[in-house]
Parts: C-alpha cells; structure tokens; sequence
C-alpha cells in the first residue's frame, strides 16, 4: 500500500516539492528529502513508513505540530527532530519560512534490524523537537550525499541507513532494547570476523567489484544483519565495509592504469564507478593526482 500525503496549500504560496529527493537514485528502505517551504501548513501521514523530520532553520521560528492525539507548539531551531512512526498523521504549521529534511524510513525493514540485532519486535514512539546528535550527523551525511547526487553509492548509503536504524531503535522504541544493546556491543568489542568469513568476504568484493556491492549481499554471504556483520569487518579489518570496497577499487584502477592500455572511461567501469570522473573524484582524493596523471608517472 502506497503512503497517503496530503498537503493543505496556504491561499498565496503554494507549498513546494522537495528541493531534492532521492527517489531517483533507487536508495533501499529510505526516502530522504530537503524542502524549503514558504508558510503554510501540511498534513503527512504513511502506513509504511516511520518519518523523520529534521529541522534546518538557521534562527528560532515558531511551528505547532500534531501527531495522531498528541500537540505542541514551540520555537524550532536546526537540530530540532520530530518523529511520526508509521500509520500516525503528523500535522504541522509554521508561519515563517521552514527548511527540514524528511527522512521517510521503511518500518519494515527497522523491525526486520531489531529483531535481527536485538531479538526485539519494538514500537517506534512519536517525538517533538527532540535533539540527538547521532540522528541529526546521519541526516547531514545522507543530505550532503543528496548533494554529491549519491556519488558514493548504494554502499555507503546502506551503511549509513543502518546507522540510523540502531540509533532510532536504542532512543525512541516503545520497548527501548537498551540493556540488550549494551550487553550485545560489550560482548561484541573483542570480537571479528572468523579467518574463513573473512577471505569468503574479502573474494566475494574482489570478484564483483565491477557490480553494485550492497551491504545486504556481504552480510547474507556470512549469514549476519547489516548492522552486526557492519560491526565486525570494521573491527577485523580496521575500515567500514564501504571503506574496504573503494580502497579496492582504487587499487584495481592503480594496477589497471599501470599494465594495460584499456581507456580511463573502461577501467572506471571494471572498477565499479559510474564514469570517467567518478574515478577521477575518487582516485585524486585518494591517490593524489588524476588517473592521466597516475598512468604516465
């Protein structure tokens, strides 16, 4: 069933569509969206989606917000996050120019990291103007990827939606699974991925760096959820899993340039990036200097 969305249009300015939205990139269990809306006010509701809004607003302005029963009124500030778990309608208006970011998270997919991380079906809890730094770092990185037009990739994008799902789950469940969290990440410090998990993960990227290497597919290889398997490799290897595929991807286009005579345009598709100056942005700030250069050196 499709989300329902409907928006109330003030009588002179109409509200705006997101500046920009990543319904174009195909990101996995996210929606995430800037908007800069002149007054007025909307009412949202998704039966599918636990909603994320992130105040962007550089000075105080006044907003009132309701989620299904529940009001409040109050000036709202950058860093100021609203929360509106699935099913519930979020209603809210602001008489003053309004920046946010709306995170749109599939509920499916945070039951399916609770159950899989803490062993926990949990409820999400609806919020007003809560600060958490953790979730508002996550929203500027996906905002700043917006930005790049998702040049990092599914990958990365994976990981950071991961990221936020554990964060959401340790602050803002109904059936808040802190103790299991704390019991889980104390006796997780020590541990990394067995020598046998790590070569069957480390070949797998090395044979498929060509393709879109997503974190779901290197955590079912092993058997894990995202988050787990996230935190293993990390402390195995000493880098993220999408650390790990771009430093491998950077070497490949290194070996490439040296011993063949293929186009920059072909090595940058054998490696796994989208184009010659997807390589090019990657490989300079990595190696330096640009793939031409690199090759005749």
């Amino acid at each position: 069933m499709q989300p329902s969305v409907t928006t109330k249009y003030p009588q002179k300015n109409g509200l705006q569509p997101p500046i920009l939205s990543s319904r174009a990139y195909g990101w996995q269990n996210i929606l995430v969206e800037e908007f800069h809306q002149p007054p007025g006010e909307e009412s949202y509701q998704s039966l599918t989606e636990h909603t994320l809004c992130i105040s962007m607003n550089c000075r105080p302005s006044r907003l009132s917000q309701a989620i299904g029963d529940r009001r409040y009124t109050s000036l709202c500030i950058k860093g100021d996050i609203a929360i509106a778990p699935a099913g519930s309608l979020l209603v809210y208006q602001w008489n003053e120019e309004d920046r946010y970011l709306r995170i749109r998270l599939k509920a499916k997919f945070l039951q399916q990291v609770a159950q899989t991380t803490f062993d926990k079906q949990v409820e999400i809890l609806s919020e007003f103007r809560v600060r958490n730094p953790q979730i508002e770092q996550v929203g500027m990185m996906l905002l700043s990827e917006l930005h790049n037009g998702g040049i990092a990739g599914q990958l990365y994008v994976e990981s950071l939606t991961n990221v936020l799902s554990v964060h959401l789950l340790r602050n803002y469940a109904a059936i808040q699974p802190h103790i299991a969290v704390c019991d889980w990440m104390s006796n997780s410090i020590k541990q990394t991925l067995s020598d046998r998990q790590l070569f069957q993960v480390t070949d797998y990227i090395s044979d498929h760096l060509a393709d879109n290497i997503l974190l779901s597919d290197l955590a079912e290889l092993l058997g894990l959820s995202q988050f787990h398997f996230s935190r293993l490799f990390k402390q195995s290897t000493g880098v993220s899993p999408y650390q790990y595929v771009l430093q491998q991807r950077i070497e490949h286009a290194k070996h490439l340039l040296k011993t063949t005579d293929l186009p920059i345009m072909e090595i940058a598709l054998r490696c796994g990036f989208s184009s010659h100056s997807h390589l090019g942005k990657w490989f300079r700030q990595s190696v330096g200097v640009s793939p031409k250069t690199f090759r005749v050196s």
